[in-house]
Formats: C-alpha cells, structure tokens, sequence
C-alpha cells in the first residue's frame, strides 16, 4: 500500500505548552506499524500553531524528497473548522505549488469503536484500580493477541500467567508438559506438600497464603549453605541436593535460575525412581541463560517422571513463580 514514494503526515493543532506537543511519538509508532526496520523518514508531522514545522514546511521537506504522493491525516477528535477549513486550503495551495504530486486527504480520528477501547484503558489505568481487576484485563489482553487454539485446556492458565509474568509470547510455543505433570502438581499442593526452590528469589515470589490453606510450605536451602572450597558444586546444587535427601514432604521443585540445581534434581530423581514412582514429584525445570540453561532444560524434557520446562534460553524467577502461582490458583479452583 505504501512504498518509498509516499510519505505520511499527521498534522496536529499545536500548543504553548511544550509537552502537549508530542505526535512525534504517534508518527514513529506509525512508521514502525508500516515500515518495520526502515530508517527512512516516511511519516512526517506538522502543527497548524505555537510549534514548528508548520504544515506548508513539513509538505515542502515531503516534495524535495522526491515523492509522488502525499497523505494527509488531521489527527483531531472531530471536524471543525481546522479539518474542514483550514488544512484543506494549504492542502490546496500545495496543489497548485507541486502540480505533480498527488495529495490525499483523510478523515480525522472521529468517532470510532477503537476509540471506545481507549477510553476503557485510559479509564481502567487510573490509579486506585484493584489488582484483581488489573490482571484480569490482562489476561483478556493477552488472549485477545495471540491464538491459543489446540492448546489443552489444562495447560492454558499456565501458560498464559508465564506470558502476563513476561510479556512473552513465545513461551506458548516453548513450554513442554509432561501427560502427568498438572495433575501431579495440583495432587501434591492439595495434600500439603512442601514446595522447593534453587534460590531465595523463586521462593518469596511463590503465594505461601495460597499454599498455607493446604498445610504446605515453601523451602530454600540456598541461605543456609557456606562456600565449600572443597567440592565444584555450586550453592544451588547442594542446597536441592541436600533438601531431596533428607526432606519427605517435597511434592514440587521449582528451579527458575541455576541448571547445576535442575541437573541434580534430575540426577537424585532418577536414583530414587522406584521410591518417587510410589509420591511422586513435580520438577519445574525453567532455568534461564547462556551456560547449559538449555541443555538441562532438554535432558528434563526426556524425563518419565512428571515435569514442566521450556525448550530456550529464556526463563528465570519469574516463570518459575508464575507456574507455581498458576497450580496454586488451579488447586483452589478445583476445591
């Protein structure tokens, strides 16, 4: 539709008040929606008072550009005499300027159902706003955004509290569920099983209100360890390895940072399979990074024993605690 002999220009009205002046940022969020990744100066804008250019300079900048068309949007509310009047006779005048150049004219915002959409968010963002209702408008958001068809439904409250927790579609795509893995998860905080973290981050972001009406609690070794000169393990390692050893009541493990943790997790699990077979665990595996963050990720997706990770570089706290949080809020569902 538009090709680098257009150019785009949003004419705004102008004020005295410095920041009121501010289509600038509308003009670039426009080139980028049209032109990604071009660095050309395709959408220009104009003001009719108080600031420059004003709409005859920024149509001349246009024209000595070498195009052939130019379109012209008022970016006003409603059609007074500015739109009517006004802006149609300079649009006229560069007609008669630049005999060559085709100018188009467009209707201003006007009334619009998009507009309606708008006016709800600004509406919905003012201060005081409950964070119920907040994260309810965007967990509509995120559903509204992307396609989320073929995807069972028991996996679809996780994956989208990882998306509202990154802002990062692509967790649909990369999130892996083993068959028993929900279940399992759901079981386990149902009975008042403990959960265990890597590190301290992932274990104060888990909702311990949620958890404590079922008797469970949220453990991390990780405080209580020194250095140890005397062994390659890092802190996170032991800390898994030494919970899983002397800790019976572990229905879940969520290791959102180190793969040396999810490692080991997957190591003593295994060791142990005859005993977990009989209470089994759930092992979140969504550590994040460059140093074997994907290949730790990759050995728990091959695992037989109940698990949830993610195929990429990416995760962290965040995603460990949004998965938590997510079986936490399904386990009360289900009740």
């Amino acid at each position: 539709m538009y090709n680098n002999k257009d150019r785009i220009l949003l004419i705004g009205h102008g004020s005295p008040k410095k920041e009121a002046n501010n289509i600038e940022a509308i003009g670039n969020l426009l080139h980028k929606t049209i032109h990604p990744g071009c660095r050309g100066d395709c959408v220009k804008v104009a003001y009719l008072q108080f600031v420059e250019p004003d709409l005859m300079t920024a149509l001349r900048d246009c024209i000595n550009g070498g195009v052939e068309r130019v379109i012209i949007h008022p970016f006003f509310l409603s059609s007074g005499m500015h739109v009517t009047k006004d802006i149609p006779e300079l649009i006229n005048e560069a007609r008669n300027l630049y005999p060559d150049v085709k100018f188009y004219y467009s209707e201003p915002l006007g009334i619009h159902e998009k507009l309606v959409e708008i006016i709800l968010d600004r509406v919905n963002s003012i201060d005081g706003l409950k964070g119920a209702e907040i994260e309810k408008r965007s967990f509509n958001i995120i559903s509204k955004e992307d396609d989320f068809t073929g995807i069972p439904d028991e996996q679809l409250p996780i994956i989208k509290r990882v998306i509202h927790a990154t802002a990062d579609f692509e967790f649909k795509r990369t999130l892996i569920f083993h068959p028993e893995a929900i279940k399992t998860g759901i079981q386990a905080i149902r009975a008042g099983k403990d959960i265990l973290t890597d590190v301290e981050m992932v274990r104060t972001g888990i909702n311990k209100r949620l958890l404590s009406q079922w008797g469970g609690k949220v453990i991390c070794n990780i405080q209580n360890l020194e250095d140890d000169e005397h062994t390659n393990k890092t802190r996170a390692e032991r800390g898994i390895e030494e919970a899983l050893r002397g800790e019976n009541n572990i229905g879940i493990i969520a290791i959102g940072n180190a793969p040396t943790a999810l490692l080991k997790a997957v190591e003593i699990l295994n060791q142990n399979a005859s005993a977990f077979s009989l209470k089994p665990i759930l092992l979140i595996g969504v550590p994040v990074g460059f140093v074997n963050a994907v290949e730790s990720k990759t050995l728990l997706s091959t695992q037989r024993f109940p698990f949830i990770t993610n195929l990429s570089r990416k995760g962290g706290t965040p995603v460990a605690v949004a998965i938590v949080n997510a079986l936490l809020k399904m386990a009360k569902e289900e009740k």
